[in-house]
């Protein structure tokens, strides 16, 4: 057999229809083994005899299987789920705090699992992102850094992970970005050179990364861009060249001279 034929339970027991405890809900056509079945290992199995039959996932809160109790959380009443926010799995503790009211999730801003709280920090109201600013694991500082405002990222500007910093420079206000300017990560300064105002650019011409030389040539006032012309990089000497081109620099030309019109002479 495939794993995809077997009907085992989670101890890797063969499943007998005969000794379930529901087995009459296989006469009502409300599961099917193989296909929606409690006791089977796999969750999509326990997820749709869940779907056909959310009455009974009150019953199996406490199952001893894991995925059994995560996918009765996302049916059971609601005043069930507090005590699951305690389960030794991940997977529980997160279908229940996702349906509870908001507070409840700052109890899990510190759960032992990095999957758990970067859902939770999805969840929060900035007030109570604050403790999550400085979180071990970079990628829950990078959702926190995506949803609060000017006030806690300017707490983030000098994370140690650059992908933070460069969310931060993403969005923090305009007027922060010159503070960033000389970041150690060229992914960071070029979001900076990205939204820098372009009479502040000129800090900029020698960043040894061609994107952001390459976004000061093309954004620069034209008057300070002619010692970019001997870049390193073609492209931003294509850049400079096609701004400084004659077709690119308005003329101002003399009026033309307007000969008399010469009159024929009639005898």
């Amino acid at each position: 057999m495939t794993d995809i034929d077997e009907a085992v339970d989670w101890r890797g027991q063969v499943i007998s229809c005969g000794t379930c405890a529901h087995a009459a809900l296989q006469a009502a056509g409300r599961c099917r083994l193989r296909h929606a079945c409690v006791n089977d290992r796999y969750a999509r199995r326990i997820d749709r005899f869940f779907t056909w039959n959310p009455e009974l996932a009150n019953a199996h809160v406490r199952h001893p299987h894991f995925e059994v109790r995560a996918i009765a959380a996302k049916h059971a009443d609601i005043f069930l789920l507090p005590p699951m926010l305690e389960d030794p799995e991940e997977a529980v503790r997160w279908n229940a705090v996702r349906r509870l009211p908001r507070r409840y999730a700052v109890r899990l801003r510190d759960d032992p699992h990095r999957e758990v709280r970067i859902r939770v920090a999805a969840l929060l109201d900035e007030a109570d992102l604050i403790p999550m600013v400085r979180d071990p694991d970079y990628y829950v500082r990078l959702m926190v850094a995506r949803r609060v405002g000017p006030g806690l990222l300017a707490r983030m500007i000098e994370d140690k992970e650059p992908e933070v910093r460069r969310m931060v420079a993403v969005r923090a206000p305009v007027e922060w970005l010159i503070r960033m300017a000389a970041d150690a990560d060229a992914d960071v300064r070029y979001e900076v050179s990205k939204r820098l105002p372009g009479d502040l650019l000129a800090r900029l011409k020698r960043d040894p990364d061609w994107r952001v030389r390459f976004e000061v040539a093309s954004r620069l006032p034209v008057a300070q861009i002619a010692d970019l012309a001997g870049d390193e990089d073609i492209l931003v000497r294509e850049m400079v060249a096609s701004r400084l081109s004659p077709s690119t620099i308005p003329l101002m030309l003399e009026p033309p001279i307007l000969e008399p019109p010469i009159l024929e002479v009639v005898s």
